[in-house]
């Protein structure tokens, strides 16, 4: 588990600066924003809009469009569970539907338990193993959602 310092606006102002003569600077910012920070604060929409003479409009739009950047700080844990076509032939939509129902944990929700949340990813190259997901960089094959919900933290 990755622990990012709190967002500090001065730090943020820092590193648009120091990537605003980018070309195409607007992603290598968010993603030095979201790198330091586990994400990207609104307070940077101003900051990034400003130093690249674009409407804050143009910036949250990227940040909107982009599923990977978060506008709160990251869960505890982050559950990657495979929904690309080999972990859907060996159940995984099955899986995701026995979460909600099981376990009350809904995959891409951001909402609830902020603890730990179960992400779609497609093709963690474990095909023969799936469903798979990963957790903390460890890859694991033939998952539940006993194991999913284990992962996550939640009572069974």
């Amino acid at each position: 588990m990755v622990h990012y310092p709190a967002w500090d606006q001065d730090e943020a102002r820092s590193i648009v600066s120091s990537l605003a003569h980018l070309e195409g600077a607007t992603l290598p910012i968010l993603h030095a924003l979201q790198e330091e920070f586990g994400y990207v604060d609104p307070q940077a929409v101003p900051l990034i809009a400003e130093a690249l003479n674009l409407s804050r409009a143009d910036v949250h739009g990227t940040i909107s469009f982009y599923h990977d950047f978060r506008t709160a700080p990251p869960p505890r844990k982050i559950v990657k569970l495979c929904r690309a076509e080999a972990c859907q032939a060996q159940g995984c939509e099955t899986l995701v539907e026995d979460l909600a129902r099981e376990h009350g944990i809904v995959v891409d929700s951001h909402h609830g338990n902020q603890d730990a949340v179960v992400e779609t990813v497609y093709c963690l190259g474990n095909c023969a193993l799936g469903p798979s997901a990963l957790v903390e960089g460890e890859l694991i094959g033939r998952v539940d959602a006993d194991r999913i919900a284990a992962l996550c933290g939640a009572r069974q």
